[in-house]
């Protein structure tokens, strides 16, 4: 394996952990916006503040990872994605902050009006934000993001069938990981009727994923071959037949209520989709036209690149790890949580 490749396979390692994280997050924030009104959805949204509260701002972590490591690794793929598809980039870019202030906003607020137009801001950015970002992702499977300044068009980049497919995929798959990571959260609290409130929802966006995946293959055959066949073999079989199993898996758990390992193997299903993306599209950056080896960067930066990240795992890793540690031990909430969710439950109006 070269550097270029390692780095190359570091990157789409970020994007995983992105997906995981990022997407439990936007996950969170779609179950938050279709709750239901302020009487109806107010035990479901106290039960996301909590969840939320300690660690969403933490997942931001990999997506600024995947940008520094394009930037730096393949500044060719850089300059190409965010000059033609520079539309849906900005608006991500917009939605990640509004998305961040209104939760920070929104969660002391004790104005009634105003809180319900922050969750509604917040509700909405986390929708749209992860099409958004996926949409580019499908503009560059289906080879619409040539390599070049501003090369592509910059509405048809992200407008077209694969783009689409990508986005609804990217925010299905937010909602499986989110309603699996929220049912497993309340567990802790024994709220046996919003475990499984959450636990329905789990299963059947994991249903909703398969199918749109299984029409998705439909869509690929007629708008980016290239992608299909490396879907046919190799890693990104493997990985295709991993995610399948891993959502099956957690789908089924979900449905009979046992959902212990179901955050693992929730994990496993949406990391293996984006290795499948990623594997199936290898060797190239941008299909037919840009491969690892030629986007990457000048090799002494690949190397020093390949140091940093090392020393960034070293650091930020066991921070990480021991900040979801505490969070899934309940060591960051209140002694009185069980208070706070009944206290927030009751701001109907």
């Amino acid at each position: 394996m070269t550097t270029a490749e390692l780095v190359a396979v570091v990157l789409l390692l970020a994007m995983a952990a992105y997906a995981c994280g990022g997407g439990a997050d936007f996950g969170a924030g779609f179950w938050d916006l279709t709750a239901g009104d302020a009487d109806q959805g107010s035990t479901p949204r106290a039960a996301i503040d909590d969840a939320m509260a300690p660690v969403w701002e933490a997942n931001n972590v990999w997506l600024v990872f995947v940008l520094v490591i394009t930037w730096t690794g393949f500044p060719a793929l850089f300059e190409a994605v965010m000059s033609t598809a520079w539309i849906p980039v900005s608006l991500a870019a917009l939605g990640i902050v509004l998305r961040g202030a209104a939760f920070a906003i929104g969660k002391p607020t004790r104005q009634a009006v105003r809180r319900r137009r922050l969750t509604l801001i917040f509700g909405l950015a986390s929708v749209v934000t992860p099409f958004l970002l996926a949409a580019v992702l499908g503009g560059v499977a289906s080879g619409r993001i040539p390599t070049g300044n501003a090369a592509g068009d910059p509405v048809t980049s992200w407008l077209n069938p694969t783009s689409v497919l990508f986005g609804v995929l990217a925010l299905v798959g937010a909602a499986f990981i989110g309603g699996v990571f929220l049912a497993a959260d309340v567990r802790r609290f024994g709220e046996v009727d919003l475990q499984r409130y959450f636990e329905r929802r789990a299963a059947t966006s994991a249903g909703v994923l398969l199918v749109t995946a299984l029409v998705g293959l439909l869509v690929l055959h007629e708008d980016a071959p290239t992608l299909l066949d490396g879907l046919q073999r190799g890693w990104g079989l493997l990985f295709a037949v991993v995610a399948t199993v891993g959502l099956v898996v957690t789908g089924v758990l979900e449905h009979l209520g046992r959902i212990k390992g179901t955050r693992l193997t929730a994990i496993v299903a949406v990391a293996s989709l984006v290795l499948a993306w990623g594997f199936a599209q290898n060797p190239y950056l941008l299909p037919k036209t840009l491969t690892v080896a030629q986007g990457a960067g000048d090799p002494d930066t690949l190397r020093w690149l390949v140091i940093v990240t090392v020393v960034a795992v070293v650091l930020v890793g066991p921070a990480l790890a021991l900040l979801y540690r505490l969070d899934l031990t309940d060591r960051l909430t209140p002694d009185d949580d069980e208070d706070l969710m009944q206290a927030q439950a009751s701001r109907g109006d």
